[in-house]
């Protein structure tokens, strides 16, 4: 088993001390297992998947805390810490984190095994994000340097079919780090793989029953769902839940709800829902949650909930919506 050394009692100490500090709820969830591989994970969805597909043979850390939307998350000295003496870390890639790169020319020689989660799944790049989704265009071009790689959706975990793909990088990474443990894994994975084409299923059937196929979203994150159930996002704000839209850009948007009579605009939990419902208001429509899931919240982490059941009620919204 590749369970890294940890360098010293008092690292562990060091590190504990640094997540007790960052709050009682964080404390246990952001402490090394020198019993069993420790992953680190950039975000939500890879935390999720890695726990799935590592069972009880992974200690899977979190970096971004309960509640905080990942967009505006950068690591602090301890994150780094933990990463550092981890021995998986897990990030997206495609630009979205925007701190990822500075970190992995910080990794020691006697690093985590590096895991880019987006290898080998198919980028849309922000042209065709736009046709399917009413991007934002030339006026979007700032966000899309801050949060894209070369003008890349990076939302592919939005997508069963990507996270697949995902859960293969994560797997290969794991049976690298624990060799002894490949059949659990192996299994694990395949199991893995069935929820996403059963969650993939229900998409396909119930969404192809709908007979409104545009949507309006906080911010243009469901480029690969709409790509792959065959639906036109028109986001309020661009590839950042931040970017803040023209007055242009708001006329259009409004244009666009009357032409294809939509009837409810989505919003996310993690950002404001201010503009979304000032927007609602004014076209006379209503609002929903629709969940990008780049965090969940602590009452949402409190409930059992995960990628698999806020997917499920995202599908529900949508029928409800779009019927």
């Amino acid at each position: 088993m590749r369970i890294r050394n940890i360098r010293s009692t008092l690292i562990i100490a060091a590190v504990a001390s640094a997540a007790m500090l960052a709050g009682c709820s964080q404390s246990a969830s952001k402490q090394l297992d020198s019993n069993r591989v420790n992953v680190v994970a950039s975000f939500y969805p890879l935390y999720d998947f890695s726990k799935k597909i590592g069972g009880e043979h992974v200690n899977v850390i979190n970096v971004v805390p309960a509640g905080v939307e990942a967009h505006d998350w950068t690591p602090k000295s301890r994150d780094l810490q933990l990463l550092n003496n981890a021995d998986v870390f897990v990030y997206e890639g495609a630009g979205f984190e925007g701190w990822v790169d500075d970190v992995l020319k910080s990794i020691p020689a006697d690093g985590p095994i590096v895991v880019e989660a987006s290898h080998n799944v198919p980028l849309l790049k922000l042209e065709e994000a736009e046709e399917d989704g009413h991007g934002h265009g030339d006026e979007e071009k700032s966000d899309e340097h801050a949060h894209g790689e070369e003008g890349v959706d990076p939302h592919i975990w939005l997508s069963p079919s990507n996270a697949k793909i995902i859960g293969d990088n994560i797997k290969e990474a794991l049976i690298k780090a624990d060799p002894a443990h490949k059949a659990e894994f192996e299994a694990n994975y395949k199991s893995f793989t069935e929820s996403m084409d059963a969650l993939d299923a229900k998409y396909k059937e119930q969404l192809g029953k709908v007979k409104q196929k545009e949507l309006v979203t906080s911010h243009q994150s469901f480029g690969y769902l709409c790509r792959d159930y065959g639906l036109t996002q028109m986001p309020i704000m661009g590839l950042s839940p931040d970017a803040e839209p023209t007055a242009q850009q708001m006329k259009n948007i409004t244009t666009f709800i009357k032409e294809h009579q939509v009837r409810t605009i989505f919003f996310e939990e993690l950002v404001s829902d201010k503009l979304a419902k000032t927007l609602a208001k004014d076209a006379g429509v209503e609002t929903a949650v629709l969940n990008p899931l780049e965090g969940l919240t602590e009452e949402q982490q409190k409930n059992g909930e995960d990628y698999v059941s806020i997917m499920e009620k995202n599908l529900q919204q949508l029928v409800k919506a779009l019927q």
